[in-house]
């Protein structure tokens, strides 16, 4: 969503790289282009204004001229003031002492309550809590059934003693205010420590929907109210965020489809015109496409320097604790790295979520957006198609992969001969990197690592080799330079230490009287 104002930052820090020293007028001239690219991503002029003017009155200060470096010290200033205008500091959920934890959804209607409603008990069930669904939208039609889907989707029980509307002209029946009281005692009761109650809403901010809002919060006295806002309806987001203020007094906001095109600068305002804080963030249409809204990591993203501590933390939830170990202990055996293995690891990252997303995490994605928007997803699917077509024995003796099988495999995937190739010399590039590493070798092509090519490598006969001095035309010299080379490699083989390096002999050493692991003693060369 803010791709175009992430991209106007970045081609203005991109100005001042290599100035030793900022004069007013860099300094300007910077401040100039940061309030452009926020007022073209639809921030609130109010908010531009205060912004721009806390970054010139830092950037004109001692902290940027006593620097090293001050076009990063200007950089961290824009960085720490986006921070203070998404929130601060990460909030969190304020949970009741006693009783369930009632969670009040308020927001326009078509801002996405009810899918977020399904998302945050999902995520609440991962956290460990047990949720309700409390269904008192009852005049939308069909907002019940979309509840109950949701609810079912995520494994969450949905409370709706009422069928709600069916129709536009249907007249909605029952009361949302009693149906809300009997859902907060049916979770009391039934002993689930959170309660989410979907509310209803409007096209438009009106006294009748403030009125209800109202009463169902007098009524249930929550412990959150969240505000949901669509994040691409632009600047009437401010508007809308100051209406339900005023009128229920919402304690943290919610951004939905914060994974759309639009440009998404209202989201940065809501924040800071309200005072209240942005909780949570919906980055996509499935229940997983959650997240809770840390202020420092979207400031983060928006100046492209990457979110790694989210992409951890995914890989954390989506990693598969007993494969990793499998493969650590194949590790430690040299055991060869095989075709499902490949296929495993695939389907780990595959588990992670969309590698768009990921990739777009990773520091400086921005200058290769072009290319990530071209990825197709769909190529872990077509890798794996391309494994599953062959039988077991392939899977781990790729070599007997010979021109007839790899059209066989090529015609039960439905894919090209070529495609098949491409991932046969991809895994074998792979597999001799993992047997390289198996055997403490190091990585291909790092320099400086035992048994590579570079400074300190081993090979022998790559482009930093030492050189072999030539050998002398005249028969004579030359038989005298061979006498002389054996001469020296006998005094070297004299020379050198016969014990072990800690005292002890080689010869005395038995590997097994360490009760090392199994398959250990292949490193001690045993």
């Amino acid at each position: 969503m803010f791709n175009s104002l992430s991209d106007r930052l970045t081609a203005t820090f991109k100005n001042l790289r290599g100035k030793g020293r900022l004069t007013e007028a860099d300094v300007d001239a910077t401040v100039r282009e940061i309030r452009r690219a926020l007022l073209d991503a639809d921030v609130a002029v109010s908010v531009v204004r205060e912004f721009t003017g806390r970054v010139r009155e830092r950037a004109l200060g001692a902290e940027v001229s006593g620097a090293l470096n001050p076009s990063q010290q200007i950089v961290k200033i824009v960085n720490e003031e986006l921070k203070e205008i998404l929130g601060g500091e990460t909030r969190r959920i304020r949970l009741a002492k006693t009783g369930p934890t009632i969670i009040m959804l308020a927001g326009l209607q078509g801002a996405g309550k009810t899918t977020l409603a399904g998302k945050l008990s999902k995520w609440l069930k991962a956290q460990g809590h047990s949720p309700m669904l409390v269904a008192c939208d009852l005049q939308r039609p069909n907002a019940v059934t979309q509840l109950q889907v949701v609810g079912q989707r995520a494994g969450v029980p949905v409370f709706a003693p009422h069928p709600g509307a069916t129709s536009e002209l249907e007249h909605p029946a029952g009361d949302p205010v009693a149906v809300a009281k009997a859902g907060v005692e049916e979770a009391r009761q039934k002993l689930h420590d959170v309660v989410i109650v979907d509310t209803a809403g409007r096209l438009g901010v009106d006294a009748e929907m403030m009125d209800q809002a109202r009463r169902i919060r007098q009524a249930i006295i929550p412990n959150e109210v969240l505000f949901v806002i669509d994040s691409m309806i632009g600047q009437d987001a401010v508007n809308t965020a100051m209406a339900f203020d005023e009128g229920v007094n919402f304690t943290g906001i919610v951004l939905s489809k914060l994974d759309g095109d639009a440009r998404g600068g209202a989201a940065l305002s809501v924040a800071s015109v309200t005072g209240k804080p942005v909780m949570f963030a919906s980055t996509g249409e499935g229940l997983d496409d959650f997240e809770l809204f840390h202020p420092d990591r979207m400031a983060s993203r928006i100046l492209d320097m990457g979110d790694v501590l989210t992409l951890i933390e995914q890989a954390e939830k989506a990693w598969d604790k007993d494969e990793a170990a499998r493969m650590a202990k194949k590790f430690a055996d040299q055991e060869d790295f095989t075709l499902d293995d490949f296929l495993a690891q695939m389907q780990q990252i595959r588990n992670m979520g969309s590698m768009k997303k990921m990739l777009m995490m990773m520091p400086g994605a921005q200058n290769i957006r072009q290319q990530l928007e071209n990825f197709d997803e769909k190529e872990i699917d077509r890798v794996e198609a391309i494994v599953r077509s062959m039988t077991p024995h392939e899977r781990v003796a790729p070599k007997i992969i010979n021109g007839s099988r790899r059209a066989r495999i090529a015609k039960g995937s439905g894919v090209h001969v070529s495609e098949v190739n491409g991932l046969l010399e991809r895994f074998a590039q792979a597999q001799k990197m993992m047997k390289k590493l198996a055997q403490g070798g190091g990585m291909p092509g790092m320099p400086g690592m035992p048994g590579l090519g570079g400074p300190g490598g081993g090979r022998k006969n790559g482009k930093n080799a030492p050189k072999k001095k030539a050998r002398s035309g005249n028969p004579a010299k030359a038989a005298q330079e061979l006498r002389d080379a054996e001469t020296k490699r006998a005094n070297a083989a004299s020379a050198a230490p016969t014990g072990a390096a800690f005292g002890q002999g080689a010869a005395d050493f038995d590997p097994s009287s360490l009760n090392l692991p199994k398959g250990f003693d292949k490193f001690l060369g045993k």
